[in-house]
């Protein structure tokens, strides 16, 4: 079967990438042609894009004299990402199949069997700056295909909170009514489905966690990736004082030495060179090297479990607290999840190990979901 799968835009994103290959990886291995369906992270614009966004940048700069603020915000970031993202596309070169589309209502329906959307935050409303990317994750652009299958593999909404205008919600319910199988990646996105669209969903497990640890390890194993510098792994997105904070406690009382796997590729007022994100490689070798992992990303929580580390979740409220309660709930890790805010140290007791066997049922699970959905048996 000729497969497509549509995601969010590949950049650098450990995360969005890894989801990624593990979808595509378990699709090839069941006898699939693979294609990921991407588009252009960034582009020039030119000034009648958004004027008003526009104009009130150029009074900020040259008005109020904010040096940090640059009118064309956009072409810088068009121009920096080659340089960012070095490694990672290097990544996305060697181990996916993409085609990059400007205009995905130009697609040929006679080149694909099925459409796969999902995983990752794919029907987060905010992540959308245009209904028309909104629709696109609901496949408005193959509306019209008739023999399409078209099916959902761990959708997130990203929060349990309901965030779609009523005219949104409308439009997105009637191009889900064409879906063959849903299914979503958190038990917050089940109850958002069939309260709000009338839709019955699955809940079934991030991508990534389709494949084990061995799949990951030839990864960096392969190309001799070195090992990490220290035995405490620090993955932060969202770097602040009172992160750090918590985090030298924890390489304090447990006698670790710390160790960061990511540069500060979202943070626009830093130059360009300390924004290049280094390898996927290296970033999956921490887990390796790790004796304990400090984190406030979604998809390191994963890995942690993947690779059999104790870790703790630092609440992270901005990218969305549902995807971490329902992955530490399903596993019996919620104990895990700490918050800043009440400066919490806690040494976690449950056990990674038994969240590993029960990750063995789930698999089968999601994968029998996948399975079923492909062979017309749901």
């Amino acid at each position: 079967m000729r497969i497509g799968i549509y995601t969010l835009p590949l950049n650098y994103n450990y995360g969005g990438l890894l989801q990624a290959f593990a979808l595509q990886t378990v699709l090839q291995n069941m006898g699939h042609e693979v294609v990921f369906i991407d588009r252009p992270l960034h582009s020039y614009e030119p000034f009648y894009k958004r004027p008003r966004e526009k104009v009130k940048r150029f009074v900020r700069k040259y008005v109020l004299r904010d040096k940090s603020v640059r009118v064309f915000q956009e072409n810088y970031e068009a121009k920096a990402y080659p340089e960012i993202s070095k490694h990672t596309r290097k990544f996305i070169e060697q181990y996916l199949n993409t085609i990059i589309v400007t205009d995905t209502h130009l697609l040929d329906e006679n080149d694909y069997d099925a459409i796969i959307v999902g995983s990752d935050q794919i029907w987060r409303c905010a992540f959308h700056d245009t209904s028309r990317k909104l629709y696109d994750a609901y496949l408005e652009f193959a509306e019209k295909w008739s023999h399409l299958k078209r099916i959902s593999y761990a959708a997130s909404f990203g929060t349990d909170r309901w965030e779609y205008p009523k005219d949104k919600a409308i439009r997105c319910k009637s191009l889900l009514a064409k879906f063959d199988a849903i299914s979503v990646r958190e038990a917050s996105g089940v109850t958002l489905l069939k309260q709000y669209f009338g839709f019955t969903a699955k809940h079934v497990l991030d991508p990534t966690m389709l494949l084990d640890r061995a799949d990951y390890a030839k990864i960096f194993e392969l190309p001799h990736t070195p090992v990490s510098k220290g035995n405490m792994m620090v993955y932060v997105l969202d770097d602040s004082d009172s992160k750090n904070n918590l985090i030298n406690e924890y390489e304090k009382r447990l006698h670790l030495s710390s160790f960061r796997v990511n540069s500060q590729a979202d943070n626009i007022n830093l130059p360009v060179s300390q924004r290049v994100q280094p390898p996927v490689e290296q970033w999956l070798r921490g887990f390796q090297d790790a004796r304990f992992v400090v984190t406030d990303s979604f998809h390191a929580c994963v890995f942690s479990i993947l690779f059999g580390k104790p870790f703790v979740a630092i609440g992270n409220k901005n990218r969305g607290m549902s995807r971490f309660e329902s992955l530490l709930q399903t596993f019996g890790l919620s104990d895990r999840l700490i918050s800043v805010e009440n400066n919490d140290f806690v040494i976690p007791q449950s056990d990674i190990l038994l969240a590993q066997t029960k990750l063995n049922s789930l698999r089968a699970e999601s994968m029998q979901f996948l399975t079923s959905a492909l062979n017309d048996l749901l």
